[in-house]
Formats: C-alpha cells, structure tokens, sequence
C-alpha cells in the first residue's frame, strides 16, 4: 500500500452528472493503479441546495459503477468527520489563525458598495475586482459598520508584492499565474460558512490528500488555494486538471439537451450496463495508447497513466457509448440479461404472473436472447420483443396485404406450415433447414420466400432472424399467424 491519497468531494446538490462521475473515476483508477486510498468527502456547505436525498444518490451511483471507496461517509476513517457541515469547527479555528496572523480581515463592504467598485474598474478599463476597502479598517470603522447591523465577511489578504504562482501540473505541464490578477478573495461568508477555496485546502491538507485530480474549471482556482497552503504551512499535493467534456457540437455539455443525457442515473434506469459505462467513461480524455476500446476494468486499470490523459477536451458521443453498450449486452451472461430485463417487461405490461414463471423461464431466456442482438440498452426490449408477447400488428397494412395477394405465397406458407409439422427436431438449426428446402424444391425467389413469411410473423419488414422467431413462437403460432396474413387478402 503506498502513500498516495485521493478524494472525490461531490456536492450534493443535485443528480451526479457524467462529467463529475468521469473525475470520481479517473481518482479511483490513479488510487487502484498505485495501492492508494480514495476518500470520499461531501462538501455541502451550501445548506439550502444540499440535501441528504441527493448525498444518498451519489453513494447509489458510485456503487452502481463500482467504484468503491476506503474513506469518507459510511465508509469511515480516521481524518473524519468527512461532511463539511460537520466541520466548521476546524475551518474556523484555522481563520482564526490567518486573522489572529494579519493574513486574514474582516470586511464590512455591502453588496451596493462591492457593485460601485466594479462599475468604477469598468469605467477605467481595468479588471472588476475588490479594492482592498476594509483591509486596515480603524477601531471606530470596524464599531461603526456592527453597529450599522453589517454582517462581515473573512478576505484573505494578499501577498504586497506581485508575483508568479506556478502550478505543476500533471497533465497540463507548468501553468503560470500572476497576483496581480486576483484581488483580496473571500474565505468566509457573511453566514459563517467557509468559501469553497477555503474549505477545500483545509479538508485536503487535514486528510493528508497527496494528489488532487479535479474538472480545469478549477484551474483558476488553485492559485488562491496555493496561497491557503502557504500562508497556514501545509505542504501541498500534486494537482492534475482534466479537459471539460464537450458534446457532438464541441459546446459544453449541458445539463440537459434534446439528445444527450448526462445525469449518470439516467443511464442505469434505461438498462446500460454499468462496465460499459465505466469502460466508456475511463476513455473520455484517455486512451492506452493503441487502438484498443473494450477494456475490462483490471486492463483499464493496469494501463491508466496521468501522462496519457489529453489536454484538449474529450467527445461525449452517444452513439459510440450506444454501440459500445450494446457489445456488452450481447456478450454478458444470458441469465444476468434476462433477470435486468424482467422490470422492463413488466413495465411494458408483457409479463404477468404465469409468463413470468420458473415453467416459462427457458421461453422467456430464448425471446431475451434473440431480442438483446438489435438493442443499444436494455429499456428498448420490449419494443424488440414485442412480437413475443402481443397481437400481431402489421406496420404498413395496405402493403401488406399487397405482400400477401402474391400467387406464391399460399404455396409457400402451406409448404412452411407442412414442414413445420414434419420437423425432425424443433430448434434453429432445422428450421433453417426448411428454408433451405424450399428454396431448392419451389420455383420461387427467395426474397418471395423469407418476406411475406417475416412480415405474416412479425408484421414488420425487418428484425430478428426468421428461424429464431419460429422457434420462440412455436408451431401453433406461426400456423395461426400465416392464417391470419392470408385472410386479409
């Protein structure tokens, strides 16, 4: 077991979206990669949108997708506690200390005044930023604005003298900042709540957090958190910044857009297997450096390096997870494929008590194991199935009694229907025999052979092979249906 330790610190705000997911993953393959620890840490600081419904499905999603945790809520640990509501004693007690240093102060500005400060910059062409206002307030000031009923917020104060903030980053090499951009930022709201900026330095550096892997949006911030590290004397981690994840039109990817999903549950509910969206999700922005994209969790794991991570933004393109996805349903085991297709199902209202039963498992195991070959993702088994479980409906009726006013077709639907009777074992194999027979015995084309008998069976033009919807349907069935496909006519 090495040194190195990882968090992910999700808050819970809301359904987990894929792009906060693909950074849980990227820190639990860094953390399996090198023996290290994961720590999982909730910052709800924010109270009014945090909620513990939304907490409990993070712990949902990240289980689905298998990535376990070795600290941090439910899992425990001793650099606890690892919810940031139940650690506002510590952050205080570390203002405290920049206050009690002169490296923090109260400022007492109002929203009105902060907003003239921001207009006056503007108007002389310079950055908005915060102008240093209460940073040697007098006695009388500080007396006079409490008395006033301000609530003050906590500034850190910044270095006097301008200088270049270098981080090394993993991925992106060197990333130079300067502080003449940044102002006296705040540490503490009005509220007695700690800034995001704040709160995460004292929670990594206090966890013993060694390499820190988070989105590039807070790229901008980790020069403010460098100068939290230096101004309390906490030894910093490594910091590495993944690329954002852009959709199909290289625009950032929404919360909510007409093609993509981006809420991670939202794929578990539509029956997407979870090792094909960790699969899918661990080559968004890093590859192994060939041309492979199946990859197994232990092969992701074994071949995961920072070094191989891209700077430019990762493609989320739905169709490639869709494809992938459908390759592991096809080769996963039948039986798991079955049993995560029964609530869809039942859903559909295709399976009741009897169908459903253990005497009616093997037939229900044949209709999933045809019907899985054409689906992207699970919820779409029932519309692939249907053929198995209700009337027959045809798609284009007029065309198909056009299909079935063919002089060939009572010739070929009776010869199905007396080979059928005669089959030497019902199965596939010998079903396909029979059109083999035919095409050899009748003068007709085969296209007036397999057609009018696929759309007499399914009612449509296309879909799973013919000899399988034989055999799941049964004698009986076909017999009725190619009656039924004649009396159109």
């Amino acid at each position: 077991m090495s040194d190195l330790r990882l968090r992910f610190p999700p808050s819970p705000t809301g359904r987990i979206h894929i792009g906060n997911m693909r950074t849980a993953l990227f820190n639990y393959l860094w953390a399996r990669k090198n023996g290290g620890k994961l720590v999982l840490r909730i910052e709800d600081t924010d109270l009014e949108r945090s909620s513990r419904e939304f907490e409990e499905i993070i712990l949902k999603e990240m289980q689905w997708l298998g990535l376990d945790v070795d600290e941090g809520i439910d899992a425990g640990g001793e650099y606890g506690p690892y919810r940031q509501s139940e650690r506002l004693e510590i952050y205080q007690k570390y203002v405290d200390k920049l206050l009690d240093e002169d490296k923090a102060y109260y400022c007492y500005c109002s929203p009105e005044e902060l907003e003239e400060m921001r207009k006056e910059a503007q108007v002389k062409g310079e950055m908005p930023r915060y102008n240093g206002h209460c940073r040697e307030l007098s006695a009388e000031k500080k007396e006079k604005y409490k008395a006033e009923g301000r609530e003050p917020v906590i500034r850190f104060k910044l270095p006097e003298d301008d200088r270049e903030i270098i981080v090394d980053d993993l991925i992106r090499g060197e990333v130079s900042f300067n502080t003449s951009v940044l102002d006296d930022f705040v540490i503490f709201k009005s509220d007695g709540m700690p800034t995001y900026n704040f709160a995460v330095v004292i929670d990594d550096a206090l966890m013993k957090i060694t390499d820190v892997i988070r989105g590039e949006d807070h790229l901008s911030n980790t020069p403010k958190q460098l100068l939290i590290y230096e101004a309390l004397g906490f030894e910093t981690p490594s910091f590495a910044h993944l690329s954002l994840i852009l959709d199909k039109k290289r625009a950032k990817l929404k919360k909510r857009s007409d093609d993509d999903t981006v809420y991670l549950g939202e794929y578990r509910q539509k029956g997407y297997l979870p090792e094909a969206l960790f699969n899918y999700l661990a080559l968004l922005g890093w590859s192994p450096g060939d041309d492979r994209e199946l990859m197994s969790r232990e092969e992701i794991i074994e071949n995961f390096e920072l070094e191989d991570i891209n700077k430019s933004p990762a493609i989320f393109d739905i169709e490639k997870l869709n494809w992938m996805n459908g390759k592991y349903i096809r080769e996963a085991e039948l039986a798991r494929i079955v049993d995560l297709s029964i609530p869809y199902l039942r859903e559909a209202g295709y399976l009741n008590e009897e169908k459903a039963s253990e005497d009616k498992y093997d037939w229900l195991k044949r209709v999933i194991e045809v019907s899985r070959n054409s689906v992207d993702f699970l919820s779409r088994i029932p519309d692939n199935s249907e053929i198995f479980f209700s009337e027959l409906e045809y798609e284009d009726r007029e065309k198909a009694v056009e299909e079935f006013s063919g002089e060939e077709v009572i010739l070929v639907f009776d010869n199905l229907k007396e080979k059928l009777r005669e089959i030497e074992e019902f199965a596939p194999s010998y079903i396909n025999r029979i059109f083999k027979e035919m095409r050899k015995e009748l003068s007709v084309k085969p296209r007036n052979i397999y057609h009018p008998v696929r759309l007499a069976l399914t009612g449509k033009n296309s879909g799973p092979e013919i000899a399988d919807v034989i055999y799941i349907l049964g004698v009986e069935e076909v017999e009725k249906r190619l009656v039924q496909a004649l009396a159109l006519v």
